[in-house]
């Protein structure tokens, strides 16, 4: 496996490797300090004209994960998600859970669909709709040792099974990318999969995790990049301890290229120390790096990433010049998503305020405004490795959003958000 990084690249690492002790990590950085004034300014804008109801109840418990994939088939009417025996501790080898269909036209009726034995907290098994397909979803699952991924046909119960894990679908639907779901899961719980141990964890940076693509037609697997490879690349305060792996990956809207986070943890801490994003291509060539500091992020279209940096949400350049990156608006950290208009966009805010809500709101990229959708209590016990963070998801035409919450006291369930009204009459 060989990749390319470019003087340009190295030039402008060296510029801005002191600024990576400015940034902390954003999963677990406090926010802005100002916070607290923008939530009370949040809360003002609540609005009446979107409405939240449940869509999956107790006793077991629902959710869907992460929000970087089709939850609603085309039509809108089909939600996916997953169901748990258990909501706080942490999964082990031998906890299954289900797969299964929501009819929101149906009283909500659920179709269970397949099991998963691969899976954690924050991301479920990556369950998902397969991009360009009507009926097909696939998600992850452990036959013995070994991760697959299953690709469903909800309508024929046509079932075929790819022997590698998939991290994310390229737009067509046509190539998966996946990386080392064990060392993930070693690395930063909540996150990855439990099983066999990994086999590199005394190893610093291996040559042999990686990040993979799949074709998920042949299942033919190709290696990209290695955290040995990118472990080599010069960091500002780098520590000969410095323990790295994968997490986070995207392809961008035309699937010409992709992008990933590189994460470290040091010697005797469970934390991730640092992370940079980079970009490179589907032959594991022009790596780039975009920022340093990088928390969660969302293509704005083929060439800009929205990344929430340090204290605001701010667009970067997918040109290795690792800029400073434009202020969008500043606010506590969230999980953003882009509407298909791309002058709005939903996220939210980790528990805040004396009511120890998470926030859901739109942003209106051209004005500034802000919509709040609804203030969710979160009880104790959500915490940590088995938090449940809403994850807003959008449906394909922007007008329907799913979240996961706790506020019903029925544990981790999946609430619906009609934000077409708000969308039109604002």
């Amino acid at each position: 496996m060989t990749y390319r990084c470019s003087c340009t690249m190295i030039l402008q690492l060296g510029r801005i490797c002191a600024l990576l002790a400015l940034f902390a990590d954003g999963a677990s950085a406090d926010p802005d300090p100002a916070s607290d004034a923008f939530l009370e300014r949040l809360r003002q804008t609540q609005t009446d004209l979107a409405t939240v109801r449940p869509i999956t109840r107790g006793p077991k418990s629902h959710w869907f994960g992460y929000y970087d994939k089709f939850q609603f088939d085309p039509t809108e009417r089909f939600v996916l998600g997953m169901e748990a025996d258990f909501d706080h501790r942490s999964p082990t080898r031998g906890d299954v859970i289900k797969i299964g269909m929501i009819d929101i036209e149906d009283d909500d009726r659920w179709t269970e669909l397949g099991e998963s034995r691969a899976w954690c907290w924050q991301q479920g098994c990556m369950l998902q709709w397969r991009p360009g397909a009507e009926d097909e979803i696939l998600w992850n699952d452990r036959n013995g040792a070994k991760l697959v991924c299953h690709i469903l046909n909800v309508k024929t119960n046509e079932k075929r099974t790819v022997q590698h894990a998939v991290y994310h679908v390229s737009p067509d639907g046509r190539w998966g990318l996946g990386l080392d779901f064990v060392r993930l899961g070693e690395m930063d719980r909540g996150y990855g999969y439990w099983g066999p141990p990994d086999p590199n964890r005394g190893v610093l940076a291996p040559d042999d995790s990686t990040i993979y693509l799949v074709d998920l037609e042949t299942g033919q697997r190709r290696e990209l990049i290695s955290a040995a490879a990118v472990a080599r690349i010069l960091y500002s305060g780098a520590t000969a301890g410095d323990k790295h792996y994968f997490n986070h990956i995207q392809w961008a809207p035309n699937g010409k290229r992709l992008l990933f986070l590189n994460r470290w943890n040091r010697p005797g801490t469970k934390w991730t120390a640092g992370t940079r994003m980079f970009t490179l291509n589907p032959a594991g060539r022009d790596l780039r790096l975009v920022n340093v500091g990088s928390s969660h992020f969302e293509w704005r279209n083929d060439e800009q990433i929205l990344i929430w940096v340090n204290d605001a949400y701010r667009l970067f350049q997918d040109d290795g010049s690792a800029g400073p990156g434009e202020v969008v608006w500043r606010a506590p950290n969230g999980h953003q998503s882009y509407l298909p208009d791309r002058e709005w966009l939903v996220t939210d805010t980790y528990p805040r305020g004396q009511n120890h809500e998470q926030h859901v709101y739109l942003h209106h990229v051209p004005t500034g405004r802000d919509v709040l959708l609804g203030a969710f209590y979160v009880p104790s016990g959500f915490s940590g490795e088995w938090r449940c963070d809403t994850h807003p998801r959008i449906s394909r035409s922007g007008n329907k959003v799913v979240i996961d919450s706790t506020h019903g006291g029925d544990g981790r369930q999946m609430y619906l958000i009609d934000v077409e009204r708000v969308i039109g009459q604002l």
